[in-house]
């Protein structure tokens, strides 16, 4: 394995207002991340010629390789702009950290998975995720990988589009910060083992 970065992005929405929303399960993922390394986040226009910035970064390593050498190298990325328009930033970023398609890394709510699952993938549809047709537009490819953070379908008659705007429900919190957790880790499985291995590890029901 060379020791270039990887590009891990969390999709979501900027502010305060939607750092609790379903849609924002991503960040939250890169948060316990930046935690794990100790890193903390950073303005940081990905290059671009842009006044503000367009994403908060951090840069550490992440996992332990096999015999305790440190992980590899990543750029921990918060998209800056709203969900629909995310490919840029992401785009930006692997340009300016010369990151290869293989080595990026979008972690994402999806409401095709049960809460509480999480799935890896390289490639496919984007479900009707904006954030992931955004971004397979800006890259012109959607062969980069994917943990997607299951946050389950909404009930009954609710518009999908208002369900991930909304925060977790009562009954869903107690479970979020393991769900959060294990997305982290799966994170780390496929920058450390490989993506086959991790979807081994972590399509497989204990």
């Amino acid at each position: 394995m060379t020791d270039g970065p990887w590009l891990v992005v969390g999709l979501g929405n900027p502010g305060p207002q939607y750092a609790g929303n379903r849609h924002n399960v991503g960040q939250m993922v890169l948060d316990e991340l930046a935690r794990r390394t100790g890193a903390t986040f950073g303005g940081r226009s990905g290059g671009l010629l842009h006044r503000r910035p367009q994403a908060a970064v951090a840069e550490a390593r992440l996992g332990v390789l096999p015999g305790g050498a440190p992980g590899p190298r990543v750029v921990l990325a918060k998209p800056a702009t709203f969900m629909n328009v995310s490919g840029g930033p992401v785009a930006a970023l692997a340009k300016y950290y010369d990151v290869p398609l293989e080595r990026i890394v979008l972690v994402h709510d999806e409401l095709d998975i049960p809460f509480a699952d999480v799935r890896l993938k390289r490639g496919g549809g984007e479900g009707g995720h904006n954030g992931l047709r955004d971004t397979s537009k800006a890259l012109g490819t959607k062969d980069y990988v994917r943990v997607r953070v299951g946050i389950g379908r909404p009930p009954g008659r609710t518009d999908p589009a208002d369900f991930v705007l909304k925060d977790f429900a009562k009954a869903e919190l107690k479970d979020l910060p393991w769900l959060v957790d294990r997305a982290a880790d799966a994170v780390e499985a496929v920058l450390v083992e490989g993506l086959e291995p991790a979807q081994q590890r972590f399509h497989t029901k204990a």
